[in-house]
């Protein structure tokens, strides 16, 4: 079987040995609730002694605890290697995660690092879809350079129009080995996965790698979630690199990074937005300048109460909500024109601070604050992701969001790196 193919591999999987409550072991993704410490606080209560990922991973509500955590994700890691991760095979796997937003589909792979770049104007195979924030990677690297493992909640999406790459494996699981069927905690789901190990089902992986590889041109994955773990994971590929030779390059383990492949087609893919709170702020002001803003650049900011327009946006403050349209930017993203001036103010108002947030009843009741203001966007359709990555490289930082946080990945499989 050929591989590595079009940036993929085969990984060899490791999972918890039998016995262990995968109920307890599967944790989702770090950094998800980072403003709520209490829901970690509460998955720490459920977890109790138990064997779980909760205790090699580092949640970002926790980042307060230092270096002292990475030491304690370190030496746990080895002992999980020893005495629980002892079920170990080499293929791929499929996953069905079922949530509100229906069945969705994944398939677990290791990616070739090389072929990924995180650089807005990268021409890699693998791209980053959004701005990776370069100050958010040093603290990640002193977690991953010394870990001997790793178990990701990386999501590389594919344009896969026809269903070639994962639906077929699906329709054919009732061959495949099941190899965990579980409900998450916290809400999280379903989740179960079958075994992709046989000479029939690599080698319809890989006839559809390549088949959409000749189909997407020079851009076949785009990062869904996950973009800053696995910039991370190449920056410390990068550094090993230096230290081996070119023959011990090709096959290192930490060459290659872990993650779900999903189909960005699949129906139950739901883009969010993501919408913007500015805190300690002249609302009415800014929002006077964002009119400037755009006069300067040929665009007309005007009232849109019929919900009509190029991008659409709504302004809330606590005098309540004001539709808006900002015409003359046909095909451009709202968050393409929002993004640049937001962060062009919080330059000149020290005082003032940004929040993300989830949810538009969330971010109506923070932005009617006294002192607050706050942007309602429309969700991206999904289907301009790869069309608008192509043209004008990653996206604005927080354009979308894959679900809601108790949809995104849980951490189950795990892979060596050392």
């Amino acid at each position: 079987m050929k591989f590595p193919y079009n940036g993929v591999t085969i990984p060899e999987i490791l999972l918890p040995k039998p016995g262990v409550d995968l109920s307890k072991w599967a944790v989702v993704a770090c950094d998800q609730y980072t403003a709520q410490p209490e829901y970690w606080e509460e998955v720490k209560g459920v977890v109790g002694n138990a064997p779980s990922t909760l205790n090699i991973i580092y949640p970002e509500a926790w980042l307060a605890q230092g270096e002292a955590r990475i030491e304690s994700i370190n030496r746990t890691m080895a002992e999980y290697e020893k005495e629980v991760l002892t079920e170990k095979f080499t293929g791929f796997v499929l996953v069905e995660r079922s949530t509100q937003s229906g069945h969705r589909l994944g398939l677990m792979a290791a990616v070739d690092l090389e072929a990924y770049d995180f650089y807005p104007d990268a021409h890699s195979l693998i791209r980053a879809t959004e701005g990776t924030v370069l100050s958010r990677i040093p603290p990640r690297v002193k977690i991953r350079q010394n870990a001997p493992l790793e178990t990701p909640h990386v999501m590389l999406l594919v344009d896969d129009q026809n269903d070639l790459l994962i639906r077929p494996l699906y329709e054919d699981r009732g061959r495949m080995e099941m190899l965990y069927d579980l409900n998450l905690m916290m809400n999280g789901g379903r989740l179960r996965a079958w075994k992709v190990s046989s000479s029939i089902h690599l080698e319809a992986v890989q006839q559809a790698l390549y088949y959409l590889g000749r189909l997407s041109g020079d851009l076949l994955f785009a990062v869904g979630d996950g973009n800053h773990s696995l910039a991370t994971a190449r920056q410390c590929w990068l550094q090993l690199k230096e230290t081996l030779s070119e023959e011990e390059q090709l096959n290192h383990p930490a060459r290659y990074a872990l993650v779900e492949i999903v189909n960005l087609h699949d129906p139950a893919l739901v883009f969010e937005p993501i919408h913007r709170l500015m805190m300690h702020v002249d609302g009415k002001g800014m929002l006077f300048k964002l009119n400037e803003w755009c006069i300067h650049r040929g665009l007309k900011l005007k009232p849109c109460m019929d919900g009509k327009g190029d991008c659409l946006l709504t302004y809330v403050d606590a005098d309540g909500k004001l539709p808006l349209a900002i015409d003359g930017a046909p095909g451009e993203l709202t968050v393409s024109l929002l993004q640049p001036f937001l962060d062009n103010w919080l330059l000149s108002h020290s005082a003032c601070e940004i929040d993300y947030i989830h949810g538009e009843e969330a971010l109506t009741r923070l932005a009617s604050k006294v002192g607050n203001c706050g942007f309602l966007l429309t969700a991206m359709d999904k289907k301009l992701l790869f069309p608008s990555v192509k043209a004008h490289g990653a996206l604005p930082r927080k354009t979308f969001s894959m679900g809601e946080a108790n949809e995104k990945r849980y951490y189950m499989e795990c892979r060596k790196i050392r």
